[in-house]
C-alpha cells in the first residue's frame, strides 16, 4: 500500500492552493515563509546534495541535516535506526508538535529525501518549500550564517516502517516481472545505458548501464520549474498520466540511482497528484546494475 497522507498542520498556503494539487498542505511558499520565520512551533531544515552548502549562508532559523551523516547507518546500506532518528529530532528541537519545513538545493531533490525518511518514521507534520534554496535566492530573501540552538524536546520515535513507501530488490524484481509501472528518474542517458552515472559526476561503481525491464523514463526535474518550485497539477499530469500513461490506482515504483533523485517524484506524485500507491526503491541503479543474473533493457523508452 501506498503512504498514509496524513499532517498535524492543515493549513493551505493560498499561493499554493491555486496550483490545483491533491494535497497543497505539504507546501508552502517562499512569501509564507518570510512571514513565519520567527514562528516558535516552526523548524526548518536544510538538506543539500553539498553538504558544505548550509555554511555559506542559509534561511535565518534553518538547521542542517546532512543526508549522509545524519540519516544513513554508517555501518549497514540502510537508514539511521529509530534511536539514532530519535537523537536527531531531540538535538534539532523537534518533537510531534513541531511542524518541520524541508528545503535546499537542486531542486528540493535533497530536501524530498529526508522529507521521505522523516516518513519512514511516520513524521507527518512536514512540509517542502516550494521552490528551495534556489527560489529563495533568486527573491534576494534574508540570509545568514548563524547555527541556531533550540531546547531539547523529548521526542520518542515510533520504529521505522518501511513497507508502505520504501521497495526492495526482491519486491522490484517480482514488480517488473508483473508488468506493474516503474518509473526511471535517471537523465535520458542514463536510461539508455550509453552512461553509467549522471552527466558531469563520477562514475559511482555501477558495472552495466540501461534500465529495469519495463521501467519508463521520466527524468525527475521535468516536475520542477526553472525557479526550482513544482509544476502546476495540471503540467504534471500532463507529463505522467497523458504522457506516460498513469493512473491514480497504479501500484508505482520510482528508482534512481540510490533513491534521491526518485523520491523527489515520489513526493510529486503520491501528494501533488494525490496516488496512494507510490514507493521509492532506494537501493535503485547502484544494486540493480551491479547484481548477478538479473536482466536489464537498454535503449530509449518504447
Amino acid at each position: 500500500m501506498g503512504a498514509t497522507i496524513t499532517t498535524n498542520s492543515t493549513a493551505v498556503d493560498p499561493s499554493i492552493a491555486g496550483k490545483g494539487y491533491v494535497h497543497p498542505e505539504v507546501l508552502v511558499s517562499t512569501d509564507w515563509l518570510a512571514e513565519h520565520l520567527d514562528d516558535p512551533n516552526l523548524r526548518i531544515i536544510e538538506s543539500d546534495e553539498d553538504v558544505l552548502l548550509y555554511n555559506t549562508g542559509h534561511i535565518p532559523g534553518a538547521q542542517k541535516v546532512d543526508w549522509h551523516q545524519d540519516l544513513n547507518d554508517p555501518v549497514l546500506r540502510d537508514y539511521v535506526s529509530s534511536e539514532q532518528f530519535e537523537k536527531l529530532l531531540r538535538e534539532k528541537g523537534i518533537d510531534e508538535n513541531t511542524t518541520v519545513i524541508f528545503y535546499g538545493d537542486k531542486n528540493n531533490w535533497w530536501a524530498t529525501y529526508a522529507f521521505w525518511v522523516f516518513q519512514l518514521f511516520g513524521f507527518t507534520n512536514a512540509k517542502l518549500l516550494d521552490g528551495g534554496r534556489i527560489k529563495w535566492q533568486q527573491e534576494s530573501r534574508p540570509m545568514n550564517t548563524d547555527v541556531p540552538r533550540f531546547p531539547k524536546t523529548n521526542y520518542k520515535a515510533p520504529p521505522r516502517s518501511d513497507e508502505k513507501i520504501r521497495a526492495f530488490f526482491q519486491q522490484v524484481r517480482e514488480h517488473s516481472a508483473s508488468g506493474k509501472p516503474l518509473i526511471d528518474v535517471r537523465s535520458p542517458e542514463e536510461f539508455t545505458g550509453q552512461r553509467t552515472h549522471m552527466p558531469d559526476y563520477p562514475q559511482e561503481g555501477t558495472l552495466r548501464g540501461g534500465h529495469i525491464k519495463g521501467a519508463r523514463s521520466v527524468p525527475w526535474a521535468r516536475a520542477a520549474n526553472p525557479d526550482g518550485s513544482f509544476k502546476d497539477a495540471n503540467s504534471l499530469r500532463a507529463i505522467y498520466e497523458q504522457e506516460k500513461g498513469l493512473k491514480k490506482g497504479d501500484d508505482i515504483v520510482a528508482y534512481c540511482r540510490i533513491g534521491e533523485r526518485s523520491s523527489h517524484t515520489w513526493f510529486v506524485l503520491t501528494y501533488l497528484l494525490g496516488y496512494d500507491r507510490v514507493r521509492n526503491y532506494d537501493g535503485s541503479w547502484t544494486e540493480w546494475g551491479n547484481a548477478v543474473r538479473v536482466p536489464i533493457e537498454k535503449g530509449p523508452d518504447k
